[in-house]
């Protein structure tokens, strides 16, 4: 046989995170921020940075029957899986900074753990606020500080002491933004003034350490491309000690992962 034909092709990054972080973490969001964004039947409802599409497909049975839900991801590969999910959702390529779309065309524009990683976050939500209608609402999700994430705080803590601060901290960049007062500082640079920040309870689960320890050393947004096998063998013997405080008496992982929801009209 063709050692082409056999040859096990690397699922792509958006799959890893569709098969993996989403059920892990982002799912259950999905309920907390359209809650938040008072999303209701006959909205029209954006999605910004919609990843494979969480948000949006849950967000379709709110709006039914006579709404409209739109994703907008700078993404390609995400779209492509999101496409593969949902027909109901209108999917387009963009820049949440220069977001492909009119003024004041939606009812509710949502955004769920993607501000943390804009090249700039404050253009990014002077245009959510341009695609809102009037009245319209606003909901962003970002993840709360790590230090209010016991698990992901001891992983955090496990990386900088084998491979140093640069890993470390590459882990810590989806936390960057969990800190109520900057967010607010940052809305009302925005020209957001009615911002309220809002500390709302989540779970993190994984079926083992492993699933955990390897998921992360797949997501191109931390450790991505940053540990060599034999680093990544080295973080797997010690996250067995280091994370056993979190495995229940199946092997299966669970720790608490809060997150910041600014809340807004216009």
């Amino acid at each position: 046989m063709d050692p082409e034909t056999t040859r096990q092709v690397a699922p792509l990054p958006a799959e890893i995170y569709e098969r993996y972080f989403v059920p892990a973490l982002f799912r259950q969001w999905a309920p907390v921020v359209l809650d938040a964004a008072r999303v209701q039947p006959g909205d029209n409802v954006l999605d910004v940075a919609c990843g494979t599409g969480a948000l949006a497909c849950a967000a379709v049975d709110r709006v039914a029957p006579k709404g409209k839900v739109t994703g907008v991801d700078i993404n390609g590969e995400m779209l492509d899986v999101a496409r593969r999910k949902s027909g109901a959702v209108t999917w387009q390529q963009g820049r949440a900074e220069m977001l492909p779309l009119p003024d004041a065309g939606f009812d509710a524009v949502t955004s769920q753990f993607g501000l943390m990683f804009f090249e700039d976050p404050l253009a990014a939500l002077r245009e959510m606020l341009r695609v809102l209608r009037p009245g319209g609402r606003l909901a962003i999700a970002v993840c709360d500080a790590i230090d209010h994430s016991p698990g992901y705080s001891v992983l955090a803590e496990l990386l900088q002491r084998l491979f140093g601060g640069e890993v470390a901290d590459a882990f810590r960049a989806p936390f960057s933004m969990g800190d109520p007062q900057r967010l607010r500082s940052i809305c009302a640079h925005a020209g957001i003034t009615d911002a309220v920040v809002s500390r709302h309870d989540g779970t993190v689960r994984f079926e083992s350490i492993d699933a955990l320890v390897s998921t992360e050393r797949a997501c191109v947004w931390t450790l991505g491309g940053l540990l060599d096998d034999s680093q990544f063998e080295r973080l797997r013997a010690a996250a067995q000690e280091s994370l056993e405080p979190f495995v229940a008496t199946d092997g299966r992982v669970a720790f608490g992962m809060p997150a910041l929801i600014v809340t807004a009209g216009k």
